[in-house]
């Protein structure tokens, strides 16, 4: 499980709430129903996606906090002791570990992330579909700073990217 798989399984306030029933002893579905006040089908379907996302353990019925599973979210979020920190102080306050933590508004900043994203990412004069443009963008987004649609619409904007007729190309 990634801390960005854990911030998503926990989004949702219905989950919230089911999970922290079940943080505080509610080993069934039925005891965490009563104790969160939500329909059955509610329950159900949270304890299911909270179970998907390696949260809780449903062993023998009952159910559990996986806390194997968060200490190993923790301990693989954490960036390398060794990462040499960017020259950048723009790529060091909005980077962690190579991966966008939010986009910045002032215009001149943005335009520095967004080139040094757009240099490590896409090869000059290679085209370049859709599809693998996206590819290759989600990987910054991973902690949630942005999305790659909103990532791949500023290339173009900024003109890092070119755009004609669904193929990409960095100039």
């Amino acid at each position: 499980m990634t801390a960005h798989a854990l911030a998503g399984a926990l989004a949702d306030d219905a989950r919230r709430r089911i999970f922290a029933a079940i943080v505080l002893g509610a080993t069934s579905a039925t005891a965490v129903a009563q104790r969160v006040d939500l329909p059955a089908r509610v329950v159900l379907t949270g304890i299911r996606r909270l179970t998907d996302a390696g949260l809780v353990t449903g062993a023998d019925g009952a159910l559990a906090v996986d806390e194997a599973s968060l200490r190993a979210a923790v301990r693989d979020s954490r960036p390398p002791d060794d990462a040499e920190p960017a020259a950048d102080p723009v790529l060091r306050t909005f980077l962690r570990a190579g991966v966008l933590v939010s986009l910045p508004a002032q215009p001149s900043r943005r335009r520095v992330l967004l080139t040094h994203i757009a240099e490590r990412s896409f090869e000059p004069g290679t085209r370049y579909p859709e599809r693998a443009v996206d590819d290759a963008l989600k990987p910054w987004c991973a902690g949630g700073g942005s999305d790659h649609a909103t990532l791949r619409r500023y290339l173009i904007d900024e003109r890092l990217l070119t755009r004609e007729h669904g193929i990409y190309q960095r100039l």
